[in-house]
């Protein structure tokens, strides 16, 4: 009989940073499509800086998801993508109906709770984070048993 608690205690923060790193490329195809058209589509508009799509969004949306993959910052990026996703489901889906998969919003619903469940659980075990956070702990407890 398998050990359903030690999977669970092995796994979970490794499935959190798989969760994480696809989300992450996925959400870059979203971004580099506003910035550059890649991956191309039909009647792109061009990239315009002062509007907020793409011009805030496409930035936000690729650096964000470039972060996202790397695991740096994850909780602040996650909680900003999060309330992007928000805003746009609101702002371009919301008013076409009140269904996500009628009003084509089901992504942006999908990708803010995705990306609020990050804020609150991390990157996971394969993240930046968690290797900045050894390192440090690491050095600030040589330091404190030199002082010492």
């Amino acid at each position: 009989m398998a050990d359903w608690t030690g999977l669970r205690i092995t796994w979970e923060p490794r499935i959190l940073s798989v969760l994480r790193i696809v989300t992450g490329l996925l959400y870059l195809q979203s971004g580099l499509n506003k910035l550059i058209n890649f991956p191309p589509t039909p009647n792109h508009a061009p990239y315009n800086w002062q509007s907020l799509v793409p011009g805030v969004a496409g930035p936000l949306e690729t650096v964000g998801s470039i972060l996202l993959i790397f695991g740096l910052f994850t909780r602040p990026v996650a909680f900003i993508l999060s309330g992007e996703m928000a805003v746009a489901y609101f702002m371009a889906h919301a008013p076409r109906g009140f269904f996500p998969y009628l009003n084509g919003g089901l992504l942006a619903v999908l990708y803010c709770f995705v990306f609020l469940y990050l804020f609150v659980a991390g990157g996971g075990e394969w993240s930046l984070d968690r290797l900045l956070r050894r390192s440090g702990a690491s050095t600030s407890g040589a330091t404190a048993r030199r002082v010492a």
